[in-house]
């Protein structure tokens, strides 16, 4: 059922709150762990990014991913699901006056999973191609039950013991509302046992968490129950991009971010993501996204900065 779009105060009043959230540029932490903050006070060029599984609701801006051939919208109107962890490129529009204020949710799977049970879904994977569920990664219009919601969430963030105590149950609520949306049946195929689309989302979700170990395709496919061709060409469908690339891509992103945010060295960061030569780490560094690893470091450093969580207290303005 189609739902009435978010009425223009409640954005007004989730952009106001969003601001005082988060102050500086770049990510900034919540006092819930698993939500985080994104700022930009201009335009950002394409930059290339890996988002995990997560929510993205804009309050205030816009932002462009750029999937393959495919081009995404997301802001104030509309919000962003990912269930599965995807490497992909942004650019942003902000400017000083209308900053790009946003808020991510990751996904805990396991907490979803419970949540479908609960619902009682019975979709069926078998059987069904890939590209039923791979438009579960695009933007969806923002109604006024998930503004609502977020505005909710952002409320009880403002205060650490509002956060603990309600911050997880708007979060539970948030994700039955993206279930029960246009892009539900692409997270339950993601978190289903059986289908290719929750084969090849397992593969995604173990080599995001196991990317400093050696991986080969082969391992990958077995795992999957498939044949390494089959893996290829249902992998490449989901992820746009070869399970070989993939693994490099993520060791690059999680590198970068190990420099920005831990202001470790490039052959520090080479060694912690499974590189054993650092010269290859550069080589591949600059190849894919155009700078060497101190320049991109520097260049990103606020757009990517993770800054701790502001507590504002019972201020003026927080119910």
């Amino acid at each position: 059922m189609t739902q009435d779009a978010a009425p223009a105060s409640l954005q007004a009043e989730m952009t106001a709150l969003l601001c005082r959230l988060a102050p500086h540029e770049g990510h900034t932490r919540s006092l819930l762990d698993g939500v985080s903050f994104m700022r930009a006070d201009r335009p950002l060029p394409r930059v290339a990014v890996l988002y995990e599984p997560s929510i993205v609701i804009v309050c205030q801006g816009s932002k462009r991913g750029y999937i393959g051939s495919r081009v995404v919208r997301y802001d104030a109107q509309h919000y962003l699901v990912l269930s599965v962890p995807l490497p992909f490129s942004t650019d942003t529009d902000a400017t000083a006056d209308t900053p790009l204020l946003a808020v991510s949710i990751r996904l805990d799977l396991i907490a979803l999973a419970n949540l479908v049970a609960e619902l009682g879904e019975n979709d069926d994977p078998e059987g069904l191609p890939l590209s039923t569920f791979c438009e579960g990664i695009i933007s969806t219009p923002l109604d006024g039950p998930i503004a609502d919601a977020t505005m909710r969430l952002l409320q009880v963030l403002a205060s650490p013991l509002d956060a603990r105590v309600l911050g997880p149950g708007i979060v539970r609520e948030l994700c039955f509302r993206i279930l029960q949306g246009e892009q539900g049946k692409a997270v339950r195929m993601a978190l289903a046992t059986r289908g290719s689309f929750s084969r090849i989302a397992r593969a995604l979700r173990r080599i995001h968490g196991d990317y400093a170990q050696a991986l080969d395709v082969a391992t990958l496919a077995a795992e999957a129950g498939q044949s390494v061709p089959a893996f290829h060409v249902h992998f490449k469908t989901v992820a746009g991009t070869s399970p070989i690339q993939y693994v490099k891509t993520v060791r690059l992103h999680q590198a970068r971010l190990m420099m920005i945010r831990d202001d470790l060295t490039a052959a520090a960061a080479a060694a912690r993501v499974g590189y054993e030569s650092a010269s290859q780490f550069n080589r591949e560094f600059k190849r894919y996204f155009g700078r060497t690893p101190r320049e991109e470091a520097s260049a990103m450093r606020n757009a990517f900065a993770l800054r701790p969580a502001v507590d504002l207290g019972r201020g003026p303005g927080i119910p």
